[in-house]
């Protein structure tokens, strides 16, 4: 099993830096900063010197992500410490000495950031923000920890799309719904995807989700389901892109359907890492394109 072999000797007051960063999963960052870039380039603007744009995309940057996976970490050590793939790249694995100076460190990260983008964003931008931020503490935190309710728990991550429409309300453009609508059927899919190969430590801890209720063949099913929701839904803002998104994501599910188990959705969970990058490169490409024509009329 895993350890943390990098993790630094704790003080009760003090939680580093460097252990922050580990909490807060880099290789995930592109959930959350590579949503907010496209939701600019939707805008129709590729550059933007707008100051609560830019502090957007550094808040989306550590402490963000710090608020998503700081609290659930906090909250599922007991699965954690069952899971084979924490202690790494993948998620740290926490000492009970840790907990409360990673709370204080997600506080203190998160609530003047929020206070300050609250100053420098118009209110709409802000409720969403907020909306987000809500659903993912909503996730792990009690009394309504929704991981441990199945089907809600997917469903909420839905907080994954929310920062696509952020730059919009920002700027005072028009909110991009076809790809918002389909980002957020692609986070409902991945979630249950990528619970699949938690199924023995969540069953294990008790906690109930929705890949323990409907089982690795059941989740790859509703994954598959939900990521071919959102191709169609790509379709009116780009073809391409919702063949791009069937192919990866709907061929990963369909490989897990195949063989429906947990060992095999952790063998996978590497390209779902990658789906985003594969994804948001096919759009990307397109759209700068289109830009640069003086084609790109926004939705």
């Amino acid at each position: 099993m895993p350890t943390d072999r990098a993790a630094p000797t704790l003080t009760p007051a003090r939680f580093p830096l460097r252990r922050a960063l580990v909490v807060s999963r880099p290789a995930l960052w592109v959930n959350t900063v590579g949503t907010l870039v496209t939701g600019v380039w939707l805008t129709g603007r590729l550059y933007t010197l707008d100051a609560g744009v830019l502090a957007l995309l550094a808040y989306l940057t550590l402490p963000f992500n710090l608020l998503i996976y700081g609290l659930n970490d906090l909250w599922d050590q007991e699965e954690d410490a069952r899971s084979s793939r924490k202690g790494g790249w993948q998620g740290a694995r926490l000492r009970a000495q840790e907990a409360a100076p990673l709370l204080r460190a997600t506080l203190w990260w998160n609530l003047p950031a929020l206070a300050g983008l609250g100053a420098l964003l118009p209110p709409p931008a802000t409720l969403l923000l907020l909306a987000s931020a809500l659903l993912f503490a909503a996730y792990s935190l009690p009394p309504l920890r929704l991981k441990a309710r199945p089907f809600l728990d997917g469903l909420s991550n839905v907080a994954y799309a929310l920062p696509l429409a952020l730059p919009a309300l920002a700027l005072g453009s028009q909110v991009p719904w076809w790809p918002l609508l389909a980002l957020m059927s692609y986070s409902v899919g991945k979630h249950a995807f990528d619970a699949a190969q938690d199924i023995p430590a969540d069953r294990a801890a008790g906690t109930r989700t929705v890949a323990t209720t409907l089982g690795a063949r059941g989740a790859a099913t509703y994954a598959l389901t939900w990521f071919v929701l959102a191709s169609a839904l790509l379709l009116p803002a780009s073809k391409l892109t919702a063949l791009a998104l069937l192919l990866t994501c709907g061929g990963m599910a369909l490989r897990l359907l195949l063989r429906p188990t947990p060992e095999q959705a952790a063998r996978l969970y590497p390209l779902s890492i990658v789906t985003p990058w594969i994804v948001g490169a096919v759009a990307g490409v397109q759209l700068v394109f289109l830009l640069a024509r003086g084609q790109w009329t926004g939705f």
